[in-house]
């Protein structure tokens, strides 16, 4: 589960209380794709590209925009149509002739390439199994920092992340010839698919790729398998690593510039997949967010990609009736909570949680994030795309009128708790004073108010700390900081599965003395706590590692119908967290945009499936 970087947090919350058409809709806008004509250049602009590995696909994780890029520039063994919803979370064969063979009870995949998919120049050649096999080698390798190699590591046979060189052999990764790569795994993995669908698996050149031996060198020299490339891309000399210089089209402090792969085969590939409508891409870095809207406004640019309109923005396009249709918003996997502690006093008593949980208002939370009463409101953990929308839209385990709390059944829980010695339905005792709430300035700091406002109904007295984003995440990631509560619960899934969600932030393994993201501490033994320097209570902490394991283990419809229980579960027997919003991806484009298109799997614009009728060129 990525978390939220400056350019991911700049995606809004649902804005169309007053617009029609395509906004909350599919995603999807355009006349018949058949007649959407090919050419011109997707003009758009980031405040920042958020980067945490220099745009090499080995370690770049926080970026979702990175991840854009690569739908564009990089293919995998599967992947996705690259379009909003339900359909945007199914994986189809790609670099791969057809999905694997399955077998040894779910231990082993193996997959048969496509013949005729090349690199682009200046490597040229036709893409092998021993090429994506580099690409697991260079996750391996611990010099390259794969920020999200606990995807493989321990799954696949011999995958460790402590390599020491990216030419180590993976026992678990065989490639019989150049057609064939065969993976063992350690467990059944049901979203080992998802798992190989993301960006650092792509195929690499060694030839290239052996001349990059530090975290995120390679970002500047990628070679693409896609339908795009790097401007520049023939240029490169890979005669010898000294003679590689950085590609024109990608310079981290201005603009990247994508044209077409000429060695891409459109044959080999899927129009549904990818239409590839245009000619290219120019993404420049524009630190004033209200200048890019202005620029889109004046038809310099065609669109944003990560970055929000400001509400005067939406505002101007809400009640304009000439200008809603340009205006676009669309629910994508992210998810953001309020995270209690459960070891740390009241949070350890469950009646506390629900009444936190009951008490806040909902509504008022959406509104201060400059969203309106039609917002989807997170009533559970899952976005309801990820599970295939199984739980009705009704499900809402602390419904109130209106979403604006009740108060009524929170003290009501709050009197079966611990901490209510007079049964008035308040948190009657000083662990319920002076509770530290952590935030992060600039983000969702606008609820602080509204919290404490809330909890103060039942006793609660939260005293909100507002760090910049970084510190604020280090805070929360730090146990020993004993943090008992946060705004930052959540972020965005890598993929569609409850997995990315669950592991990350609910399994008793994802609890370390710094790192992401169990903050609530579920499923901590009095060995970890020990060991951590943190306290454990003595009602114990509940744990969900067996159900997750359980799901983990499954697939198809059975695993989705698991996570849809293991939802509930968390909602109603741990209540770790409590949901208040799953994010839409708004976005305001020019005329020029003949076919709009939101890629799920990335929550951003497709690049491969968008369309201009402008003529300019990258």
């Amino acid at each position: 589960m990525r978390k939220r970087t400056s350019t991911l947090l700049g995606v809004a919350i649902g804005i169309c209380g007053l617009v029609a058409a395509g906004c909350g809709g599919s995603g999807t806008t355009s006349t018949n794709p058949a007649k959407v004509a090919s050419g011109g250049t997707y003009r758009t602009a980031v405040s920042s590209y958020g980067l945490t590995d220099n745009m090499d696909p080995t370690g770049e994780y926080q970026s979702g925009f990175a991840w854009e890029v690569y739908a564009a520039t990089l293919r995998t063994l599967v992947s996705y149509r690259r379009v909003a919803g339900p359909a945007g979370t199914i994986l189809y064969p790609d670099l791969a002739a057809s999905m694997p063979t399955v077998s040894d009870g779910g231990l082993v995949y193996t997959f048969h390439l496509k013949s005729g998919i090349r690199f682009a120049p200046p490597v040229n050649r036709e893409i092998t199994s021993s090429d994506i096999l580099f690409a697991f080698q260079r996750i391996n390798d611990a010099a390259l920092a794969a920020q999200y190699g606990f995807y493989y590591d321990g799954v696949i046979q011999g995958m460790t992340g402590k390599a020491t060189s990216m030419t180590a052999p993976i026992s678990g990764i065989q490639t019989p010839n150049a057609t064939t790569i065969v993976f063992h795994l350690t467990q059944p993995t049901g979203d080992f698919l998802y798992r190989l669908a993301l960006p650092a698996t792509a195929p690499i050149p060694p030839e290239v790729g052996k001349c990059f031996t530090k975290a995120g060198a390679y970002g500047r020299d990628v070679i693409a398998s896609g339908p795009y490339m790097f401007q520049g891309s023939p240029n490169l000399k890979i005669s010898s690593c000294v003679a590689m210089t950085a590609l024109s089209g990608f310079d981290p402090t201005s603009h990247i510039a994508l044209v077409r792969n000429p060695n891409y085969a459109p044959a080999t590939d899927s129009s549904l997949m990818r239409a590839n409508y245009l000619n290219g891409v120019v993404i420049d870095i524009d630190s004033n967010i209200s200048d890019i809207y202005n620029r889109v406004q004046a038809g310099a640019l065609d669109g944003a990609m990560f970055n929000a309109p400001p509400a005067v923005v939406v505002h101007q396009y809400e009640t304009n009736a000439s200008l809603t249709r340009y205006l676009h918003s669309t629910p994508i996997l992210w998810l953001e909570s309020i995270t209690m502690n459960l070891a740390i006093p009241p949070f350890n008593d469950v009646h506390v949680r629900k009444a936190v949980a009951y008490v806040l208002d909902h509504a008022a939370l959406i509104n201060a994030l400059g969203g309106s009463t039609d917002v989807q409101i997170a009533t559970h953990i899952f976005p309801p795309v990820m599970v295939q929308n199984k739980l009705p839209a009704s499900y809402n385990p602390y419904p109130s009128p209106g979403e604006h709390g009740d108060l009524a059944a929170a003290k009501a829980q709050m009197q079966q708790s611990a901490y209510d010695p007079k049964h008035d339905g308040m948190c009657d005792v000083s662990a319920c004073k002076n509770i530290v709430f952590i935030d992060a300035q600039g983000q969702f700091t606008a609820i602080d108010p509204i919290v404490q406002e809330d909890l103060a109904k039942i006793g609660i007295q939260i005293v909100p700390r507002d760090l910049e984003t970084g510190a604020a995440f280090t805070a929360i990631e730090t146990v020993k900081n004993k943090v008992p509560m946060s705004a930052l619960g959540g972020g965005y899934a890598d993929y569609a599965d409850g997995y990315g969600f669950a592991a990350s932030s609910f399994l008793s393994t994802a609890l370390a003395a710094t790192g992401c993201c169990n903050y609530s501490w579920v499923g901590l033994t009095k060995t970890q706590a020990k060991s951590l320097g943190i306290p454990f209570p003595a009602n114990g902490v509940p744990s969900v590692d067996s159900r997750i394991n359980q799901c983990e283990a499954l697939s198809g419809t059975p695993r989705v119908d698991c996570w849809v229980t293991f939802d509930q579960y968390m909602m109603t027997n741990v209540v770790a967290w409590v949901p208040y919003l799953w994010g839409n991806y708004v976005n305001i484009t020019a005329p020029d945009v003949t076919r709009y298109v939101v890629d799920q799997a990335t929550g951003s614009v497709s690049l491969t499936q968008i369309a201009v009728s402008n003529h300019a060129t990258p």
